[in-house]
């Protein structure tokens, strides 16, 4: 292992379910549906499966004192382009592409599936990312210029080890703790959670947020209580080009898996057998 990455938190058995390495860049008005289904053919061999969905939504972390939003009609005169999945044939990796984004996922589709780490999901989102500048150059659909990148980690914290009940939150993150000011309340029903922390520059000066949510759920193959706990970290490029997007990444990355053993309690620690890397 590389004596120059950062010692961060590890776990053994981590309750992670999916990552997601994403770039959002201004809108490239000329990428088409059939551009897209010419993009495909490069990625076939690899993501034999497709599927439409609509656009997803993009967000931009802004910083300063907020302006009040202004009203603005707009007319629609032609159909949005879809965004089109390219997934792996067990659907545990996928692309995903449209006018102003480009992602990667993995996700555990199976209790036998294993987390392949993140440098390998980023060496994959990096050539990828590499061949779609290259179809756009080639059919000459403009230039792609990042403005935001963001890093997703989903964990299902499945109750049985540690905690039982939604109630008990308190035992898993470590913001929760069931203390009152008198006896009236007791352990609540269910919590939902959600915090932002600013991400800063080498120099102080604001580059991102990291975003976390935790949401009480069922899991569906038995019934058991879950709690699903959301990590995004979300900022501009640290520098141009590619080069620039994948500098964040892993700026995000570090600080998911800081902020992910920070909130989550040492008792869960020892369940999910911690090992910090060195």
């Amino acid at each position: 292992m590389s004596s120059t990455r950062p010692r961060l938190p590890d776990f053994a058995n981590p309750p992670l379910i999916e990552v997601a390495l994403a770039v959002q860049f201004e809108p490239l008005t000329a990428l088409r549906s059939l551009h897209l289904g010419l993009l495909w053919k490069r990625f076939q061999d690899s993501f034999p499966r497709t599927e439409e969905h609509p656009p997803r939504d993009l967000t931009v972390e802004r910083f300063g004192v907020p302006t009040p939003p202004k009203m603005e009609v707009r007319l629609e005169t032609t159909l949005p382009v879809p965004r089109y999945w390219f997934l792996n044939e067990a659907g545990t990796e996928l692309i995903q592409v449209q006018q102003d984004a480009f992602v990667h996922n993995w996700r555990k589709v199976g209790e036998g599936e294993e987390y392949p780490r993140y440098e390998y999901i980023r060496e994959r989102f990096r050539a990828e990312l590499d061949t779609f500048s290259q179809f756009l150059a080639q059919e000459r659909l403009g230039d792609l210029v990042p403005n935001q990148c963001e890093v997703t980690y989903v964990n299902n914290i499945v109750s049985g080890q540690g905690w039982e009940r939604h109630g008990q939150i308190g035992e898993v993150l470590t913001v929760w703790t069931s203390r009152y000011s008198d006896a009236f309340l007791s352990e609540p029903e269910d919590v939902r959670l959600a915090a932002r922390f600013v991400i800063p520059d080498g120099a102080g000066n604001p580059l991102g947020r990291l975003h976390i949510t935790s949401q009480p759920a069922y899991r569906i193959t038995d019934g058991r209580p879950i709690l699903v706990l959301k990590l995004t970290a979300r900022g501009k490029p640290e520098g141009e080009g590619i080069e620039g997007v994948l500098r964040f990444l892993n700026t995000g990355r570090e600080w998911i898996v800081r902020g992910f053993a920070s909130i989550t309690s040492p008792g869960m620690h020892e369940i999910w057998r911690r090992r910090d890397e060195q």
